[in-house]
């Protein structure tokens, strides 16, 4: 082997860096690809190796003529996982996914692995849990990670493009934003503190200084919930924006999902596709959304069997029901103040409403998006802390907000997780983050 090293010189093509996306650029060339055995056969003095690393995967072919009889005998000692640097010639193969192999011409092995956890074989879900850190190297996990990379980079991208400015908001906070009942606490010092539930308090801040902020982070609830839409850490981009009302907010939300949604299956459908998602409910994912109010939702409810009334907040079940009225996401506004947050604006045409939206994804997948207008009134927001019985010293700072140069704004929160969950239509949000915590899951 000439290189076992990735060189320098890291362009694209350079044969002695390549990889396995890009060997349509190497046709007929010699070229050195590091990775991990994804499958492997021999029959008589051929070998055929399934070389993975981690941008595709290709089938390298061993001739006993070519590589000689005791590499030959290396290669076929070879097992799932083990991990090698080959050097071959890429030749065209009509009957490959991807329409190239290699011929091998020499390889190195770098570890010859044990019997791999993961077989080929059924796993339950438990054991797949268990081995997550393994489970994660398998076609469907690394198919879904990068959905979740290309929305990721779609959301950074949508708002970086458009005059948003990205603010980091702490992970520890003195405060609850969305009720005390779902805080971690940890110690801090001689004090205690919580792992933040929502940036939107500090994007606020943010969103005074610099007009068009977002936060993108993690966040932590304390939910005794097991059901597949929920996660006790998960991640969180959540814009602000000054001088913008509650129906500016909506038209920002419509605008935000279209983009990333359609962005993700232009650049992602080919994962998307082994992943057999249904890609005709998304290509409908265009604007505008329907939206409807609180009050409409409540007899969508009533005539579909599910009763409900003023003042019940929604579940699973009920944003299931209201989005199979829809081919695309809905948006329902002005919920009754009194389930809302301590933030939320009270509505100007009625005071038992707040100004604000949930964006209900279709086919059952739930609130996408949780937003609204933010309550810019000094007095009302105090009178809001204390019927929700919050500390008001904790909040000092959060009122002078509204203490110095007050201004309508508005913003939302779209969590990554449920998102990714409804693009690629995976069934639990446990697969839709690399290490999931859950209610009983901390481990690996």
């Amino acid at each position: 082997m000439k290189k076992l090293r990735a060189p320098t010189d890291s362009g694209r093509e350079n044969p002695d860096n390549a990889t396995i996306d890009q060997i349509s650029l190497f046709d007929q060339k010699t070229v050195t690809l590091r990775g991990w055995v994804a499958n492997f056969r021999s029959s008589g003095k051929i070998a055929f190796l399934q070389l993975r690393d981690g941008t595709g995967i290709i089938q390298c072919v061993g001739d006993v003529q070519e590589l000689g009889a005791e590499k030959f005998e290396k290669l076929k000692a070879l097992t799932l996982e083990s991990s090698l640097v080959i050097e071959g010639s890429v030749r065209k193969d009509t009957r490959s996914k991807i329409g190239f192999e290699i011929g091998l011409k020499d390889f190195e092995i770098l570890q010859v692995c044990p019997e791999f956890p993961i077989g080929k074989k059924e796993h339950g879900v438990a054991f797949l849990m268990e081995h997550r850190h393994l489970w994660l190297r398998s076609s469907r996990q690394v198919a879904l990670l990068r959905v979740r990379s290309e929305i990721i980079r779609a959301i950074r991208d949508y708002f970086d493009g458009r005059g948003f400015y990205l603010m980091d908001s702490p992970i520890l906070t003195p405060n609850a934003c969305e009720g005390t009942s779902t805080l971690f606490e940890t110690p801090y010092f001689d004090d205690k503190a919580y792992l933040t539930q929502s940036g939107q308090l500090y994007g606020e801040a943010s969103a005074m200084a610099l007009g068009k902020i977002y936060v993108f982070g993690p966040t932590f609830r304390a939910e005794k919930s097991k059901t597949r839409r929920h996660l006790t850490e998960f991640w969180m981009v959540e814009p602000e924006v000054a001088f913008m009302d509650i129906y500016g907010d909506m038209d920002l939300a419509e605008d935000f999902v279209e983009y990333v949604v359609q962005r993700t299956i232009k650049n992602r459908k080919t994962e998307l596709e082994y992943l057999e998602r249904n890609l005709e409910p998304l290509s409908r994912v265009r604007k505008p959304f329907p939206r409807i109010t609180y009050e409409a939702a409540i007899d969508i409810l009533n005539k579909n069997g599910k009763p409900a009334k003023f003042g019940d907040d929604f579940g699973g079940d009920e944003e299931t029901v209201i989005s199979q009225q829809f081919d695309r996401p809905v948006m329902i506004h002005h919920y009754p103040l009194a389930i809302k947050a301590f933030y939320m604006k009270q509505s100007e045409e009625n005071p038992e409403l707040a100004a604000c939206v949930d964006m209900i994804a279709p086919e059952g997948y739930g609130e996408i998006i949780g937003g609204g207008q933010r309550e810019e009134d000094l007095s009302k927001l105090m009178k809001r802390i204390e019927e929700h019985k919050l500390p008001k010293e904790a909040f000092q700072w959060y009122l002078d907000l509204r203490r110095f140069g007050s201004v309508p704004h508005a913003g939302f929160g779209l969590g990554i997780e449920r998102t990714v969950a409804w693009i690629t239509g995976v069934p639990h949000v446990r697969e839709t983050i690399p290490f999931p915590r859950m209610m009983e899951k901390i481990f690996p």
